[in-house]
């Protein structure tokens, strides 16, 4: 199940406090500038810093070439 939009308008990363690509196809919020990826279990983003995973190039590249990819932060 997808994040809700309202939801999406208020995520930002916990450390910088930037915006998030949500990549609903791999349940992932990643962090462009940090290279990290959070996690979305249940429809719930595990926004905790020890819980982020790193991302590498090819991964990342993937997150932000989905066409279903959308960042957070209200428009």
């Amino acid at each position: 199940m997808a994040l809700d939009a309202f939801l999406l308008d208020l995520l930002e990363d916990p450390v910088d406090h930037g915006t998030l690509l949500y990549v609903p196809s791999k349940n992932v919020l990643f962090n462009p500038r940090r290279h990290v990826a959070y996690e979305v279990r249940d429809s719930i983003p595990v926004m905790l810093p020890d819980e982020a995973r790193a991302v590498g190039e090819d991964e990342a590249r993937s997150f932000q070439d989905d066409p279903e990819a959308r960042f957070t932060g209200a428009r």
